[in-house]
């Protein structure tokens, strides 16, 4: 799955990735990109997993309206002085 940019960001889709394989790819392309980036992901379920790792490098989610049986979040790094 090809990451994607359009005007709400850059996406990731890893809908029907078998873990940890979701996570890997969320986090290589978190690393690839600017701190201003927002990233938005189209999972099939909710990555409780993903949680702690995007609060260990300074990111943070929020759930946002998605397709049918679809979790999406939205993906932006905390400012210094938010966290």
């Amino acid at each position: 799955m090809r990451p994607w940019q359009d005007d709400e960001g850059w996406h990731i889709d890893v809908r029907g990735l078998a873990p940890p394989q979701p996570l890997v790819q969320i986090l290589q392309l978190l690393h690839g990109l600017p701190r201003n980036a927002v990233v938005v992901v189209h999972h099939d379920r909710d990555p409780v997993l993903l949680y702690p790792e995007l609060a260990q490098i300074g990111w943070t989610a929020e759930r946002i309206a998605g397709a049918p049986g679809e979790v999406r979040l939205r993906l932006t790094a905390v400012e210094p002085g938010d966290g």
